[in-house]
């Protein structure tokens, strides 16, 4: 029998370029402010799941064996698990099935990326992931291949850069409420327009930061949760997908690959109307137009309508469906796998009533979180209920 997971704790770090501390420390940081959180100590933890991206941030082979004692994985059954950006969601969905099958009655999860240590920059650490034959001729970066997703988005549904930008505006103005965040800011639509061009239609303010950080949080079984609380946060589905490498083989206009994710997670926490039964939302946002195609890809409006929910206030925080109180990781950072702070802890948050000056009006009880990544092919979902 599947037994019931839930959350009563979760930590992390701030995000910035954090040049003295190494991986194993900030992991550390992380798990020691979630178990203070939870009231626990590493005694009460039976797993570790460990998420982190590429070993090439840190600069070292086997980095999820280097951050094992500072993540708290001595002398306990320990994984670590990668899937890109979606790792953020899809570390803490292994957490969630090491508790749910019975394995583990604690499991204590923790993500970490360090990415200031790649020089000279981390887009250079995704050099060699490109298919040799198809795409490595062209010599192709991240962003000018998301720089066409984005056109492909604008142009099949008539999307002005103006209403991508107010993503952009929104979420670096949530994130001045964030104590960890990295590029907390008052910006103007006409700031983002006017902001260097990366790669047409990509201008610098609609990109988040790199960044270095951690996160942390403790999932329990229905067996023992009484023990250690009396409000917990429910994990009341999980669903996770992945796309065809090929890029150039799909429409880039719709994620199916998080529509299939939410399905998946929707039919688990018996959800059959997400845009009524859903009261707060951490999509993955690297880029504006990613909350916008995100929320798409999510089930929570039609195809090409995430843009006018934006324009009309619909995801403020203070509006019918809050979008990255947060301030997602355009305004908090994206150290990559560590961005499950401001997702699945910042859902946790949300409905646990912790969020402080980012707490979402009138009692939210369910909510959803959302990572991607590879090349625009893989999603996590995650539905949570208090």
């Amino acid at each position: 029998m599947v037994k019931d997971v839930a959350v009563i704790g979760a930590g992390m770090t701030i995000f910035r370029r954090r040049l003295k501390e190494t991986g194993k420390e900030m992991c550390f940081e992380a798990t020691k402010m979630a178990l203070d959180s939870a009231g626990m100590t590493l005694k009460d933890v039976d797993t570790v799941v460990m998420g982190s991206a590429p070993d090439a941030f840190d600069g070292i082979h086997m980095k999820g064996e280097n951050l094992l004692d500072g993540a708290g994985g001595y002398h306990k059954p320990y994984m670590r698990v990668f899937t890109g950006g979606g790792t953020g969601v899809f570390a803490p969905i292994a957490g969630w099935w090491h508790v749910a099958s019975g394995m583990s009655d604690v499991c204590l999860v923790v993500c970490e990326e360090k990415m200031s240590s790649c020089y000279p920059h981390p887009q250079s650490a995704f050099a060699h992931i490109w298919d040799p034959i198809i795409d490595r001729p062209l010599k192709p970066n991240l962003m000018w291949i998301f720089a066409m997703e984005m056109n492909r988005y604008m142009h099949a549904h008539n999307v002005s850069k103006e209403d991508i930008a107010l993503v952009a505006v929104k979420n670096k103005k949530n994130a001045l409420d964030h104590p960890c965040a990295q590029l907390g800011a008052n910006i103007t639509v006409d700031d983002v327009l006017n902001s260097e061009v990366i790669a047409w239609p990509v201008n610098l303010l609609d990109v988040s930061p790199p960044s270095d950080g951690a996160a942390a949080m403790l999932l329990v079984s229905e067996d023992v949760v009484s023990n250690h609380t009396d409000n917990p946060v429910w994990i009341e589905g999980v669903g996770w997908s992945i796309d065809s490498t090929m890029w150039t083989n799909r429409d880039l206009s719709f994620p199916q690959y998080v529509a299939k994710a939410a399905k998946m997670a929707y039919k688990m926490a018996r959800i059959d109307n997400p845009r009524r039964q859903i009261d707060v939302v951490e999509p993955y946002d690297p880029f504006d137009y990613k909350e916008l195609h995100h929320l798409e890809g999510l089930l929570l409006c039609d195809k090409g309508e995430a843009p006018v929910l934006t324009r009309e206030g619909v995801t403020q925080r203070d509006g019918d469906l809050p979008c990255c109180p947060s301030g997602g990781l355009l305004g908090v950072g994206n150290p990559i796998a560590a961005t499950m702070a401001v997702k699945t802890c910042e859902i946790y948050w949300q409905l646990s009533g912790q969020a402080g000056k980012r707490q979402v009006p009138g009692d939210p009880r369910t909510g959803v979180c959302q990572a991607w990544g590879d090349l625009m092919q893989y999603g996590s979902v995650m539905v949570m209920r208090s």
